[in-house]
């Protein structure tokens, strides 16, 4: 099966009211798309655990796992934490990405990864901590084609994940 990174909910997003306000305890529904079948999504690349459908948001309005599609069309709405549609987005597929490189569990205060191979300098490797998407040079470095080295050190637990 195929599992790809969702664009609506994916990694590192937060969710608004009509207001700007973050949509504390909203809710994320998926469907298969042009329907109200409900369609399971997933926390990981690894495809082995769902989200709960909906999804429901935190205090902050983000997912509390990553959202990640099998390979078929989804439609996704969100709404209220009362249940008030705010969108619906429909024929939304999950991003091209090659696979998940490697995933690694942080020690506190840990800053280089290594055993990668990619290219540098060319944005092949994509970096999630915690399913925060990182930026080359603001949070890391591409220190050679094996090693990324992290500007701060993460704390005890993170999950780290290398997709390319």
């Amino acid at each position: 099966m195929t599992i790809l990174l969702s664009p609506l909910g994916g990694a590192g997003w937060q969710f608004f009211d009509n207001n700007g306000v973050p949509l504390s305890g909203g809710l994320v529904y998926t469907y298969a798309a042009g329907t109200t079948t409900p369609l399971v999504t997933y926390t990981s690349a690894s495809g082995t655990i769902a989200n709960t459908n909906p999804v429901v948001l935190d205090s902050a309005g983000r997912p509390p796992n990553e959202i990640w599609l099998t390979g078929v069309a989804y439609k996704f709405v969100l709404k209220t934490s009362a249940g008030v549609t705010i969108w619906t987005m429909d024929n939304i597929n999950g991003l091209q990405v090659s696979g998940v490189a490697s995933t690694a569990t942080a020690i506190q205060g840990q800053t280089v990864f290594t055993g990668l191979t990619y290219a540098v300098g060319n944005n092949s490797m994509k970096v999630f901590v915690n399913g925060s998407k990182q930026i080359v040079t603001l949070n890391y470095n591409e220190t050679n084609t094996t090693t990324i080295t992290f500007v701060d050190g993460l704390n005890l637990g993170d999950v780290v994940e290398f997709l390319q």
